[in-house]
């Protein structure tokens, strides 16, 4: 009975780490290097854990060929997001985008949101993390 309970029990643990263990850090990304990418919103994802862009650099409107192509850029869990003022319609297939990112460290076509940049010209943070102006305001 003792063996049981205890197989129970440890079996239980397991089953609750799994959503622990497939969440990641960040430092598959270049935390310190900011990218922007203008392009077009190709999926928008609005779902946990992660919100996610995908987005298409046109080759003929980048200087740096390497940056041309399709693009995953993770952002933050939607009520993190939405507490920023995002929303699951912030942006639709077809919108033009233009965000500034962490690339991945080994080169691919990945990053993590830096922030989006609005038609105004305005920033769009994934979360609180964000350096302050000359004034001191976000």
């Amino acid at each position: 009975m003792s063996k049981t309970k205890l197989l129970a029990g440890i079996s239980g643990f397991l089953l609750l780490s799994i959503p622990a263990l497939a969440h990641h850090g960040f430092t598959m990304f270049e935390m310190d290097k900011n990218v922007t990418l203008t392009g077009t919103v190709e999926a928008y994802d609005w779902f946990n854990p992660h919100t996610h862009l995908t987005i298409k650099v046109d080759p003929d409107a980048v200087a740096d060929k390497s940056m041309a192509g399709t693009w995953d850029v993770e952002g933050a869990a939607p009520s993190i997001m939405a507490r920023q003022g995002w929303n699951k319609i912030t942006y639709k297939v077809g919108d033009p985008i233009t965000v500034v990112v962490h690339p991945l460290k080994n080169g691919g076509k990945g990053a993590s949101l830096f922030y989006a940049v609005r038609p105004d010209g305005s920033r769009l943070y994934q979360d609180i993390a964000r350096p302050k102006d000359e004034q001191g305001k976000n």
